[in-house]
């Protein structure tokens, strides 16, 4: 019996999945019977035909293995009693943190359903970003009973925004089959929150206090700088609240109050386009997701009510100083290095 030829990226690991076993002998069947891949019209043509045939073949069957996988890991988490409770806990200390600080938990939630919970990096990236979107509704709607939002910012943050999340979520598709550099890419992403964080918690940097009811700017400037946390978000998943509102201040001027309610108004469509879409691509898990949302909206009005009996400063430090161990945590585990 001929020996089969194996390239090394297709060998098999001790925690490779059944689906992966399956697909990668379907690989190198047609890798070892090249002329299977030959239909009869290109049987008297170059042998460059065979292998543009297979390579073309190779991409479908990549395709149908992305989704494959991630359906595969989606039934593979199970969802018992301890796991919903759990889940609640973690959306409720995200909606908490926004609570305080004006974002919409994202960046809490995601790590922990993906490193302590087992959920695959794309269905974590779909499964948050679904759940912001309640946070981001109940938290926007408070603030526009206050009338604690610029609505002229909020229509060129959040229109721009949509095109960029369209984009950004056209890019995760050609990433999800690539957990570890989506990994890479959500470790970098985390950077800017936690350097920011905790810089500000240890110089005690407070945001420029600045008075009025309207974001200055130019709406160009605007619909530019929603465009790029679009894209970000159709990518990590991260509602944009760790961009939006630090851009608004340090950007455009704008007053923190009015500040916090534009940021969550804008996420609003971003996380329902973006969620709407890893919705029906598969790429969310429909009970986690809920779950985390009844929890972050809890955390949500706990946090506004009790933002007033916590020290700003110290809470930046303490989750700058998470949110630095998690992008770590993410990069290194790019280059093979897993940190605890």
């Amino acid at each position: 019996m001929p020996e089969m030829y194996v390239p090394f990226g297709m060998r098999p690991r001790a925690e490779t999945s059944a689906a992966t076993c399956v697909v990668t002998v379907i690989k190198l069947y047609l890798l070892n019977n090249p002329g299977k891949c030959r239909s009869e019209w290109y049987s008297d043509q170059p042998d460059y035909q065979s292998g543009l045939q297979m390579h073309q073949l190779f991409e479908k069957i990549h395709k149908v293995e992305i989704v494959w996988l991630s359906q595969h890991n989606r039934r593979r988490i199970k969802m018992t009693v301890i796991t919903g409770i759990i889940l609640v806990i973690v959306g409720f200390a995200a909606g908490l943190l926004g609570g305080l600080i004006g974002t919409g938990g994202c960046s809490v939630m995601l790590p922990i359903i993906h490193f302590w919970m087992g959920f695959d990096a794309p269905i974590a990236v779909g499964t948050t970003l679904f759940a912001v979107i309640f946070t981001a509704i109940s938290g926007a709607w408070g603030h526009l009973v206050k009338r604690n939002l610029d609505v002229r910012a909020t229509l060129w943050l959040g229109g721009f925004g949509i095109l960029g999340v369209i984009l950004g979520s056209w890019l995760f598709t050609l990433l999800v089959g690539q957990t570890r550099l989506l990994g890479l890419i959500l470790g970098l992403i985390f950077l800017w929150p936690a350097t920011r964080m905790v810089w500000e918690g240890i110089t005690q940097r407070k945001m420029p206090q600045r008075e009025g009811s309207t974001i200055p700017g130019s709406s160009w400037g605007m619909a530019v700088f929603g465009f790029i946390v679009g894209v970000a978000t159709g990518v990590a998943g991260l509602g944009g609240g760790y961009a939006l509102v630090p851009g608004m201040i340090y950007l455009f001027g704008a007053p923190v109050y009015v500040t916090m309610g534009t940021s969550l108004a804008t996420m609003i469509p971003l996380a329902v386009v973006g969620g709407g879409i890893k919705l029906a691509q598969g790429y969310v898990n429909l009970a986690a997701g809920l779950l985390l949302a009844l929890g972050t909206i809890g955390g949500a009005q706990v946090g506004a009510r009790t933002i007033k009996r916590f020290k700003p400063s110290t809470l930046k430090l303490l989750f700058g100083l998470y949110f630095l161990y998690v992008s770590l945590k993410f990069i290194t585990g790019y280059f093979g290095i897993h940190i605890w």
